[in-house]
């Protein structure tokens, strides 16, 4: 008889087209569902994640489920599901759910991290963005107290979507000097495709100096995704963590 499985993931997305199954391309999901097929003597295997990250952005902790009859432990799983997964795909924890749990629809809160460097860090150069222009930290914070509450986000949202709605409520916004890196902090109970990205990228032209703070009030009552600053690079976006009313 097969069970609800709730899986912990962490990933390095660098080498991937993103995370959704794709025809042709190499993506999380499909080499997941590929080692779990194996695994379960080649049978069809398909997993839900709890949203899709886009090519070259990585996850410090994403969930996905599954329903499995497995004839071994948790435990077990976890090791033999780890040991058939490339390097950049780890898998933390397998945690028992029940059978309605949903690891999209579930999903009470998403907090994503945004990196960025101002000198050359060889180390980061698949996790951070080189950005080499003089920034107002200050500016940037006072500009993300605008996103804070529940708003419509079309301003910047990846147009046509399919989602029923461009609403998304902000619980977290900021900007944080870690070490020699700067790091953008946002908690939401959802977000549009790209959101992050553009977010980021609109804020660090309010740090440039060319967007007043009190700018992103407007642009984001324009619901206009050309009022809105560009999309910063993948590499330097993680799916931070992920919180569920029952884990």
């Amino acid at each position: 008889m097969k069970k609800r499985l709730f899986f912990q993931c962490t990933y390095d997305g660098t080498n991937y087209s993103g995370w959704q199954k794709q025809p042709e391309v190499r993506t999380i999901q499909g080499v997941i569902e590929e080692k779990l097929s194996m695994l379960f003597g080649h049978q069809i295997v398909d997993i839900v994640g709890c949203g899709r990250t886009d090519a070259g952005v990585h996850a410090k902790e994403a969930y996905f489920h599954v329903d499995l009859a497995p004839s071994f432990s948790n435990d077990q799983l976890l090791y033999k599901l780890n040991n058939m997964l490339p390097l950049d795909i780890a898998i933390n924890e397998i945690i028992d759910v029940g059978p309605e749990a949903h690891a999209r629809f579930d999903a009470t809160k998403r907090t994503y991290h945004y990196f960025i460097h101002q000198k050359k860090l060889p180390f980061h150069q698949n996790d951070s963005w080189f950005f080499p222009r003089a920034l107002s930290i200050e500016k940037m914070n006072e500009a993300a107290k605008y996103l804070l509450g529940r708003q419509d986000f079309t301003s910047f949202s990846k147009l046509h979507t399919d989602v029923n709605n461009n609403f998304c409520e902000v619980y977290h916004a900021e900007w944080k000097e870690v070490g020699d890196q700067l790091r953008f902090e946002i908690s939401a109970n959802r977000f549009l495709r790209n959101m992050v990205r553009a977010v980021v990228g609109t804020l660090l032209e309010v740090g440039k100096g060319n967007v007043s703070p009190e700018g992103v009030k407007d642009i984001i009552a324009a619901e206009d995704r050309g009022e809105a600053g560009c999309s910063v690079p993948a590499k330097g976006l993680f799916l931070q963590s992920i919180e569920y009313p029952y884990i």
